[in-house]
């Protein structure tokens, strides 16, 4: 076969690869009940779950185990569960069951500054960031955020951009023969998913203002806690194109913005 020959087939390949991912992506459309959005995600809410409690032990094993201070893993889950109470209340209002079994908990480590969930529910803060905070409207600004990230399905939604992008990826590889285009796809699709995290924050911001709103909780903390987090980076800035979180100053904006929003 000349070499015109196999760059056509080439080109075929990779555009029936691409149009495979395309499909593929598209096909696993869902509509979120709890926000009204549509989204491409290719499990189920009980998938997302089993997942979240199956990987949960081992998330915690990596942050030094769960702080051993009880009192303290109540005094957050507390918290936590006033958060879901005031949201499953909302959602009932509006004739729809949250499927999410949340459980909150402390990590047994001081030097991470940080809190994240699980698909399904699992939320997790670590000493180093639930020592920083000074207030309890502080602490549900936090958990407030996280739990916007499991209602809003998103990883979950990443999951599913993942593979298209890495199926795009393919397609390329294979359209042009060349490694090197194969790697700059990739990178473009590292860039493309971290734009998608971005969004996914400032998403999660927004649902954390109503949440905490909704839990009688004063909002103006979650301002607090960008501060806190801004302070624990040292005053490092990273070019928010290439972050997976937006810089504190326009998330701070847009806290600003969602509180005139919802609370007045």
């Amino acid at each position: 076969m000349n070499n015109s020959g196999g760059f056509k087939l080439r080109l075929v390949i990779g555009a029936v690869m691409a149009l495979m991912a395309l499909f593929s992506y598209y096909s696993k459309t869902q509509e979120n009940p709890l926000t009204g959005e549509k989204q491409q995600i290719g499990i189920t809410p009980e998938e997302e779950m089993a997942m979240g409690m199956q990987s949960a032990p081992q998330m915690a094993e990596e942050y030094g185990g769960l702080y051993p201070d009880q009192e303290v893993q109540k005094y957050v889950k507390g918290v936590g569960n006033k958060l879901v109470t005031a949201f499953s209340r909302e959602m009932q209002n509006s004739g729809v069951d949250v499927p999410y079994r949340f459980d909150f908990h402390v990590l047994n480590d001081r030097r991470t500054v940080n809190a994240f969930a699980l698909p399904g529910g699992q939320v997790f803060i670590t000493e180093g960031l639930l020592g920083r905070l000074k207030t309890e409207d502080q602490l549900a600004g936090v958990l407030g955020h996280e739990i916007g990230h499991v209602v809003h399905r998103h990883s979950a939604e990443q999951m599913a951009q993942s593979e298209f992008y890495q199926g795009l990826a393919g397609a390329a590889t294979a359209a042009s023969g060349d490694m090197g285009t194969g790697q700059i796809a990739n990178y473009v699709a590292q860039v493309r998913l971290m734009k998608f995290g971005r969004n996914d924050e400032l998403e999660s911001d927004e649902f954390g203002v109503r949440n905490m709103i909704s839990a009688r909780y004063d909002p103006n903390a979650l301002i607090d806690v960008m501060q806190i987090l801004a302070e624990a980076s040292g005053g490092r800035s990273q070019d928010e194109f290439m972050s997976t979180h937006p810089s504190p100053d326009n998330r701070i904006a847009k806290i600003k913005e969602h509180i005139a929003r919802y609370r007045y």
